[in-house]
């Protein structure tokens, strides 16, 4: 079997004038163009190619690594918009289509867009849908707390930034966790921080708990290096001040700064924090 919109491992098994006809475990054959025939290859070989549909909708491999595969979200511009929908550059020759009753509000040319990519089960195409709310769900959750997760983020909230969790969950980074630039589209690490009793999972862009204490004075060694061996921050200092500098909360901060005086790899001033002189972590 072959996959479409996904990586195949697949044997060379036909040299033509056309190109290099692949072939699955099940003795599936897909043709893999000139143009992404490797320099060197023996027939036997096996390849990793993407799988898509040409622009005849013929099943086709490439070599080219595609933006998204299926069954994922991505976030990806629009490059054309016609009488029958709209069409996104994923990395591919042909574009990834829209159509009209997949676009949560009408798609303009040049702008982006956070997407959905899935097998169309009518048409048999890969196609893409930016009515995202219908591939995710918080019904049947495969994350706990502490987890490390993968996040897009999607949309600007009141409350926070809401983000998809792993390519199946919505979760939301409370804007009084965040410390760094957020924006539409921007794939991040992040953690769960709390799963409340209706399945809202609240995340945070840092790890929790112990887990913080180690990155957390590593970063901040890091950055005293980097200014000479001198931050003017301490437990005193104003939150916004901390979190412009370190990109962390004044709580976060106060704990690295504690393991780091602990382990005698800094002082704590009036002025601020200071590397102690032939210390390293």
């Amino acid at each position: 079997m072959i996959e479409l919109g996904n990586y195949n491992e697949l044997k060379i098994v036909r040299d033509t004038s056309v190109g290099l006809f692949l072939e699955s475990e099940t003795g599936a054959e897909i043709l893999l163009p000139n143009k992404y025939v490797p320099k060197v290859f023996e027939i036997g070989d096996i390849l990793k190619v993407f799988c898509y549909l040409d622009h005849d909708e013929r099943p086709v491999a490439t070599s080219l690594e595609p933006f998204m595969k299926r069954n994922e979200f991505g976030f990806l511009k629009v490059v054309e918009v016609n009488k029958i929908g709209a069409f996104l550059d994923w990395g591919l020759e042909k574009h990834l289509f829209v159509p009209f009753r997949e676009q949560r509000d009408k798609m303009k040319e040049g702008q982006w867009y956070v997407v959905f990519c899935y097998l169309d089960d009518l048409s048999f195409r890969l196609v893409a849908s930016n009515k995202i709310d219908k591939f995710i769900s918080n019904e049947n959750l495969t994350v706990r707390t502490g987890d490390k997760i993968k996040l897009l983020v999607t949309r600007l909230t009141d409350l926070g930034w809401e983000v998809i969790i792993n390519n199946l969950h919505r979760g939301l980074v409370f804007s009084s966790d965040i410390f760094q630039h957020m924006a539409v589209g921007l794939q991040l690490d992040g953690y769960v921080k709390k799963i409340r009793s209706d399945n809202k999972i609240d995340v945070a862009l840092q790890p929790q708990g112990e887990k913080v204490l180690e990155p957390t004075a590593q970063k901040i060694f890091q950055a005293l290096k980097d200014h000479g061996g001198f931050l003017p921050l301490h437990d005193k200092s104003d939150p916004v001040e901390i979190s412009k500098t370190l990109q962390m909360s004044k709580k976060t901060f106060k704990k690295g700064i504690g393991t780091l005086y602990k382990a005698r790899q800094i002082e704590i001033k009036i002025d601020g924090i200071r590397i102690v002189e032939n210390t390293d972590i």
